[in-house]
């Protein structure tokens, strides 16, 4: 009886440790969002006046507007395209590598797994100067395609190793059965193993399509112009030649986080699944 009531104990601790923890994390991750969206209905100079902990006098849509018609859609559009595409080609090409390298036995598969996975190391500035010069020799400079190519690449090592392992956790009596019943291996892998690797490739979605939104660095060295140039870009570009209005800024980050945002709550519970997916055998 002891035991139970001390294990009881031990286990209403644990809750209440965790659920602080939580609840300390909710609050950090949650004051900077609070922040941003509070401060970007005020004025210029009434942030300055307040303080930027203080609620707005009025609910002033003025920075929206302005942001708006100063071109924000045009950003949001190319971002939207950009990371579609990027996508595409990650979930194409991941998918591609990783059936192989998971499920068939050859050679050199661990030579070439190996070779993937040293890819994460290499960092992504050191290339911008060799990504830079093959933009401008292929004529993709200051185009919208220059930047699918960049993260597509980046992005592959990661997805292969997540999706790799993901798929080994598929039974492979199921793509038995699938040869018995006269499938070939093109159609196991698009009948069987992409339905069974949705959480997978939902998880890998969100993971990269959250890095390809963000991503400044290649966006501001491969693109020059405005119909070029993506979300990230717009901060700078919104801010004053010799002024900066902060709440105009802050409203572009608030409306540049929106997409991202709502995509998580849509998708958040196959995040879980896939990041849940094969931790459990049996």
């Amino acid at each position: 009886m002891r035991m139970i009531v001390k294990e009881d104990r031990k286990s209403v601790v644990a809750w209440a440790i965790a659920f602080v923890l939580a609840a300390l994390w909710l609050l950090i991750a949650l004051l900077p969002f609070l922040y941003m969206v509070m401060n970007s209905f005020k004025g210029q100079f009434e942030m300055l006046v307040s303080g930027v902990f203080s609620l707005p006098e009025a609910l002033n849509f003025d920075n929206y507007v302005a942001v708006i018609n100063g071109g924000f859609l045009g950003y949001l559009l190319r971002s939207i395209i950009v990371t579609s595409v990027s996508l595409a080609g990650m979930v194409l090409i991941s998918a591609f590598a990783s059936y192989p390298l998971s499920r068939m036995k050859f050679k050199l598969r661990g030579f070439l797994y190996g070779l993937i996975i040293a890819c994460m190391s290499i960092p992504m500035h050191v290339t911008l100067i060799p990504v830079f010069k093959m933009t401008t020799a292929s004529g993709l400079y200051d185009t919208l395609w220059a930047l699918p190519g960049p993260y597509v690449a980046f992005a592959i090592p990661m997805s292969v190793f997540i999706l790799a392992n993901f798929m080994k956790g598929i039974p492979v009596e199921i793509e038995q059965a699938a040869e018995i019943d006269g499938c070939g291996k093109y159609r196991t892998f698009f009948e069987i193993i992409i339905p069974l690797s949705k959480a997978g490739i939902s998880t890998l979605c969100i993971y990269n399509g959250i890095t390809f939104w963000n991503e400044f660095a290649f966006v501001k060295t491969l693109t020059q112009s405005v119909k070029a140039q993506t979300l990230p870009m717009a901060i700078n570009n919104f801010k004053g030649e010799h002024s900066v209005n902060i709440p105009v800024i802050l409203a572009v980050l608030a409306l540049s986080a929106l997409p991202m945002i709502i995509m998580f709550c849509i998708l958040q519970d196959k995040l879980v699944k896939g990041m849940t997916a094969g931790s459990v055998k049996g």
